[in-house]
Formats: structure tokens, C-alpha cells, sequence
């Protein structure tokens, strides 16, 4: 077994979509289950902060960096027998949905050129294009910290909701290893479309399945199109993709918005409603920020919306995690004061809130 690697003072930006981001006191990186268990139990014995970094598609790290020590999880670990897939916490997410694709299984292809590592899609309950990975998980492997062992957990307790879990609402507590996938089988078909502008894009109705590596590279495309597909050339994608999550309201508090945006933009405004469960309803971010005049490419400074989305905030070469917060803030202030409506930020912030 390699040794693990340790380094002092590390900056910790280039481990991260934003690359933003002090240095760490010290950074481990493992690349075995093992060794991601001896690292945490390490750090927590000697009471020293423990930061886990992934594929740092999810971070935002203060200027001064971290006090204490990063666990950065590079392990690896792809093994598919028929349609059960388990992944280690390190293999690279984008990558993986490509090999079940390659293999003709369904289940996760709508969740295709998402940055990040396998460990991370349970934590946020990964979801785009119509597909959640809490539909397709059976189990996962963590190290419970505070019982001091190994727990493999079945999906039904993992308490999976809208870009939520378990693994979020106690995140000082588990450190993810592995995770385990059901996948369907249908011929080389793609689970049934449920997102438009996908099913659209590929002509056909909400509903219907297409070859599986179609669905795929449509939703690349799309993805693309957006800013969210990694490249180190467009500095639209230096960020952490959605910025904010989609608002979740009570009848009460979508009718008051609903009112202010008639009030803003006149009786023609229909704001986007989705049913999000009994006396709720899911509206769109993205909508909210642009209707606040917060357009695509808003910004004068090194931080600024994206020119391809507006739901993600970009660095644009030489911004400051500052820099970032300074626009996020604006952001949300402007949507509150416009619409009622308080955007919470999707990304884990390190060091910093918003």
C-alpha cells in the first residue's frame, strides 16, 4: 500500500472548481479506505478541525485558509456486477456516469458532466435534468466518527431530500467511502425523460425513453451550453455550478411573491411553480436573480454572474473568495428586497458565511 501523502501550508484553491481558497495547515491525501479512517481518526483524537475535500466542486474557502487539517479523498473503486455499481468516495463522478452509459444502464446518465467525486453525490443528494441520485442508491459505506466505526447505511436512512441528506444535516459526523447504485436495465434505454428542454432536445415527449449515450450527450450539451461542464480555458466555469438552491415555499409565502412579482413585472408574470410536496411549491432560482436584474455576465469586478447562467457565480481569474461573497451577498439581498424570497447558497462554505 503507497504511504500517505502529507504536505504543510497548502494552498487549497487548485483543489477547487472555484480555485479559491487559502492554504491548509496540512493536507492529507488518501488514496485508500483505510487510510481516510486513520486520517479522521487521527484529527479527531488530537481535537485537530478536519476539512474533507472531494472533488472541491462544492467549496468555498475562506482567503486565510483553513486552521487545521484537510483530508483530501482520492481514493478509487469502480466495480459494476449487472446493475448494481458501487463506487469509492474518490472516483471521479462525470466519469463513472460515463462507463454506466457505456454499459447501457439507465439511472444516472441525466446526472452526466457533474463536477465532483462519487462521495459527495449522497451528502448533497446530487440531482439535474430530472434525476436524483437518491433514486438509484441502495446503500452507503461511512466512518461514523462519533461511534468510531465503519456503518453501512441503507438508503431509507439516509433521510435523502431536494439537495439534502443525512450526511449534510450532521456533517461533522460521517465521512463517505463508498456508495452503492441500482441501476435499471432497459435494453440500452434511458430511464423515462422527465425534464423538458431534454425531452424536447431530443424530439420526443416528457416521458419517453431514448438510447441511453443519447440522453447523455444531450444533457452535456445542455450542460455545456450553461457553463457547467469543467473547462480551464472559460472562466465560466470557475465556480460551483448552482450557486443557490431553488427556493421551497409554503402557500402563504409563494402567494406573497407571486403579488410582488405581478407588482414588478405587471400581470403578465407567471413565476416558475413546481408542487414540492403538501402546501409547497418549488420556484426557480435562476428566474429569481435574472427578474431582480441580476442578468447573465452581472458584475464589474473579478467575481461576476456567468455569461452562459445566472444561477452561477464565477471567479474570473483574479477574484478573492471576498470577491465572491461581496457578489453572492448582492445577489440575495436584491432577490429579498424584490421578491420576498431568501436564496440560500448550495455550496459548503469553509471559514466564511454568507
Amino acid at each position: 500500500m503507497d504511504p500517505v501523502q502529507v504536505t504543510d501550508n497548502t494552498p487549497l484553491a487548485p483543489l477547487t472548481t472555484f480555485r479559491l481558497g487559502g492554504p491548509a495547515d496540512r493536507l492529507v491525501t488518501a488514496t485508500t479506505d483505510a487510510q481516510v479512517v486513520a486520517a479522521v481518526s487521527e484529527a479527531d483524537a488530537a481535537g485537530i478541525p478536519l476539512l474533507i475535500v472531494g472533488g472541491g466542486s462544492n467549496l468555498v474557502i475562506s482567503d486565510e485558509g483553513f486552521r487545521g487539517t484537510a483530508l483530501r479523498i482520492a481514493t478509487s473503486g469502480y466495480v459494476l456486477d449487472g446493475t448494481d455499481l458501487e463506487l469509492a468516495a474518490g472516483e471521479n463522478w462525470s466519469d463513472a456516469v460515463a462507463r454506466t452509459v457505456e454499459a447501457g444502464l439507465a439511472g444516472v446518465e441525466c446526472l452526466a458532466g457533474i463536477p465532483g467525486s462519487a462521495g459527495a453525490t449522497p451528502i448533497q443528494n446530487v440531482g439535474a435534468y430530472g434525476q436524483e441520485v437518491a433514486e438509484t442508491i441502495t446503500e452507503v459505506v461511512a466512518y461514523d466518527r462519533r461511534g468510531g466505526e465503519t456503518v453501512t447505511l441503507p438508503a431509507e436512512q439516509c433521510g435523502f431530500g431536494y439537495r439534502h441528506s443525512r450526511f449534510k444535516a450532521e456533517p461533522e459526523r460521517f465521512v463517505v467511502l463508498r456508495v452503492r447504485f441500482r441501476l435499471q436495465d432497459a435494453g440500452g434505454m434511458s430511464a423515462p425523460l422527465r425534464y423538458g428542454e431534454t425531452a424536447r432536445l431530443l424530439g420526443v415527449e416528457a416521458g419517453e425513453r431514448v438510447p441511453v449515450a443519447a440522453a447523455r450527450e444531450t444533457v452535456l450539451k445542455l450542460r455545456a451550453g450553461k457553463g457547467m461542464v469543467l473547462d480551464p480555458h472559460d472562466h465560466d466555469t470557475w465556480s460551483a455550478g448552482s450557486f443557490f438552491t431553488n427556493p421551497i415555499l409554503d402557500d402563504a409565502a409563494f402567494t406573497d411573491f407571486r403579488k410582488r412579482a405581478v407588482d414588478r413585472l405587471g400581470p403578465q408574470a407567471q413565476p416558475p411553480a413546481f408542487p414540492a410536496g403538501e402546501g409547497l411549491t418549488k420556484t426557480s432560482a435562476a428566474w429569481l436573480i435574472d427578474k431582480a436584474g441580476f442578468t447573465k455576465g452581472y458584475g464589474a469586478g473579478p467575481a461576476r454572474i456567468s455569461s452562459k447562467h445566472t444561477l452561477a457565480l464565477t471567479n474570473r481569474g483574479e477574484a478573492t473568495t471576498a470577491d465572491l461573497l461581496t457578489l453572492a451577498r448582492e445577489v440575495r439581498d436584491g432577490v429579498r428586497e424584490t421578491f420576498g424570497v431568501t436564496l440560500v447558497n448550495e455550496p459548503v462554505t469553509v471559514g466564511v458565511r454568507l
